[in-house]
């Protein structure tokens, strides 16, 4: 009886949480262009190294493995479901890709340094450049034809771009021996890319900017299972304060960056939205949203009490996964979020709570 009560929670909870997103959303969405790195990479690490993860990712909703790092969809699948338009087909994908409405630019692993190697952000703006220039110029000889529609001048300069880097850069250097000094020191170099890649798409026309920061880095099951600080090093949701306060440190300074941004880019609106609050948020009451063992993940190895090892993840030999009701988890694999958990970050950043200025996704619907 107890776990049909708890069933029926869980599902009314989902139902409630999913409201917003299945609202009846834009009748002209914006094209959308989107540069990161896993969080929101819809398969371009697939085509561009011929990599195929293995099952179960993909099993919440595609029912296959699609270049996701997740068992479903990501957030930026829902907040493209929200604007009634189609999954935002990555930019190295030929077959089967659909770019009239933007293109997806993320690619698995992607910082923001070094900047010249693949697929940095300043890599990612360069193909950026490229696949505006070479659009329009298919656009102006007729070449865009009603079955490959692309996307022309004023598409280009209504279109929303889109901003979720900088996990990596900050990982990385917390899985080195570099002292929390010397980290924070160098978070203003992360912040310098962010800029130069803003910069360079409003020199390109762009003038509507979507920034999200970085997530709770101390709450990942990947980082919590290399702990050797012990439990004095951990918070009341159980989360490593080391990480997390360099999360907190480069948000501040991207914080900053927006806002300065906003105020010196003429006839621009620059969004910057608080993940890492949301996300956190969700870990500290996740019974609140019928979640269980919040810093557990759902497909890995290593069982109790975070389910990683780096020897045996997600997909490979030896690794395991929860039941078909992972909808009850928050990670999916130690460093990504599962579907369910996608969906609830994915409602709240919809609201336009957790935006600065306070703005809502939808309010760049075309007339």
């Amino acid at each position: 009886m107890g776990n049909n009560i708890n069933t029926a929670t869980h599902l009314l909870t989902l139902f409630v949480v999913l409201i917003p997103i299945l609202s009846e959303g834009c009748k002209r969405p914006p094209v959308l262009f989107n540069f990161g790195d896993s969080n929101s990479d819809t398969g371009g690490f697939n085509a561009a190294f011929g990599y195929t993860s293995n099952p179960p990712y993909g099993r919440a909703f595609f029912h296959r493995p699609t270049g996701r790092f997740c068992d479903g969809r990501l957030v930026i699948d829902f907040m493209r479901e929200s604007l009634n338009a189609s999954y935002l087909s990555p930019y190295l994908e030929g077959l089967g890709s659909d770019f009239q409405n933007g293109a997806n630019f993320a690619i698995v692993g992607s910082k923001t340094l070094p900047e010249n190697l693949p697929f940095s952000l300043f890599i990612q703006t360069l193909q950026f450049k490229h696949f505006k220039s070479r659009s329009l110029e298919l656009v102006r000889t007729g070449k865009s034809t009603a079955g490959s529609r692309l996307v022309d001048e004023r598409g280009f300069n209504t279109a929303v771009y889109m901003f979720d880097i900088g996990q990596n850069d900050l990982s990385d250097m917390l899985s080195t021996n570099l002292s929390h000094p010397e980290i924070i020191k160098r978070i203003p170099s992360i912040i310098s890319q962010i800029k130069l890649a803003i910069n360079s798409i409003y020199r390109e026309g762009g003038r509507r900017f979507w920034v999200h920061n970085t997530g709770p880095l101390g709450c990942l099951p990947q980082k919590l299972s290399s702990n050797k600080d012990g439990v004095r090093d951990l918070d009341a949701a159980g989360c490593l304060k080391f990480a997390n306060n360099i999360a907190r440190r480069f948000n501040a300074q991207l914080e900053s960056l927006c806002r300065w941004l906003q105020s010196e880019l003429k006839n621009t609106t620059v969004v910057y939205t608080d993940v890492y609050d949301i996300k956190y948020q969700i870990i500290l009451h996740h019974s609140e949203y019928g979640f269980e063992n919040p810093l557990q993940a759902c497909c890995g190895s290593g069982g109790a009490p975070y389910n990683y090892d780096p020897m045996a993840k997600c997909g490979d030999p030896g690794s395991n996964s929860c039941s078909e009701e992972g909808s009850k988890r928050i990670s999916w694999d130690g460093i990504h979020y599962t579907e369910e958990a996608n969906a609830v970050v994915a409602n709240k950043i919809l609201s336009g709570d957790y935006s600065k200025p306070s703005v809502k996704f939808d309010s760049f619907c075309l007339a």
